[in-house]
């Protein structure tokens, strides 16, 4: 993939849901540039519009205002340039890990000894390879994960959008998890967008970390990362916790002043 390519812009975008009387904002006024082959994590309160946010890049959910471009191209609908992964692994019960991994590929055209080949290489990469031929409920929560990160990577997607990913794994998986993740993105260099409750997992993973508001959602502070990986959240690195402390005081029931009590 050419470094240059995979760079997402966020123009102006209000996405509403319901009929014009009733219309809700579900995301307010927002912009933001993606990058080519960087690594965001967006956070927010539950229910602030970083799910919706994401299916707009996605194409899944089209902006009452504003546009999304992908290399200046508007986005208008799913795109095989644009990879998803859910919390819930989204994989096909029939289908083994490989299977999974080829009918990902299917929209592509290529041979069926390419696509095996590509499959094959994308479950190495996620040290599934023994289990190609595994079924899903064969799999455990970070084995599937695995399979769905291995699905997205072998296409050759320019961003990847990760809804969640972790959020069903117990904590030492999620640890594995990360360290894989980063691995096959430095070597894919895909642009990231990873949507998360977990203010720890966007310090320790991304480039950048983006908050939103309570809905309707807006981004309201950027922090640029500058500290190298692996990082730790520890008293050494008191750099990362000042920002965790900042980004926890921002994600508190709410940004503005409190009312004053009544009497």
């Amino acid at each position: 993939m050419e470094m240059d390519k995979g760079r997402v812009e966020v123009e102006d975008v209000v996405i509403r849901f319901g009929t014009r009387d009733s219309a809700v904002t579900a995301l307010d006024r927002t912009n933001l540039v993606l990058e080519p082959g960087t690594f965001t994590a967006l956070i927010g309160p539950s229910g602030c519009g970083k799910s919706t946010l994401m299916n707009a890049i996605a194409g899944f959910v089209q902006p009452a205002e504003g546009r999304i471009t992908l290399d200046g191209a508007q986005i208008r609908g799913p795109s095989p340039d644009v990879g998803v992964i859910f919390q819930q692994y989204a994989l096909f019960p029939w289908f083994t890990a490989l299977g999974n991994i080829r009918f990902g590929l299917k929209q592509f055209g290529f041979s069926k000894r390419e696509e095996i080949d590509r499959a094959r290489a994308a479950l190495d990469e996620v040290g599934l390879g023994p289990h190609a031929e595994k079924y899903p409920q064969q799999l455990s929560g970070g084995m599937k994960q695995r399979v769905a990160i291995a699905r997205t990577f072998a296409t050759g997607a320019k961003v990847l959008l990760m809804d969640e990913p972790f959020g069903a794994l117990d904590a030492q998986t999620r640890i594995v998890m990360h360290e894989l993740l980063l691995n096959v993105w430095r070597k894919h260099r895909a642009t990231v967008l990873f949507v998360t409750h977990d203010v720890d997992e966007a310090l320790l993973l991304a480039d950048d970390v983006r908050v939103m508001s309570q809905a309707p959602g807006r981004l309201i502070r950027h922090y640029a990362m500058t500290q190298p990986r692996p990082r730790a959240l520890s008293r050494s690195g008191s750099d990362l916790l000042e920002i965790r402390e900042d980004i926890l005081g921002l994600l508190r029931p709410t940004t503005e002043p409190l009312p004053e009590p009544a009497h």
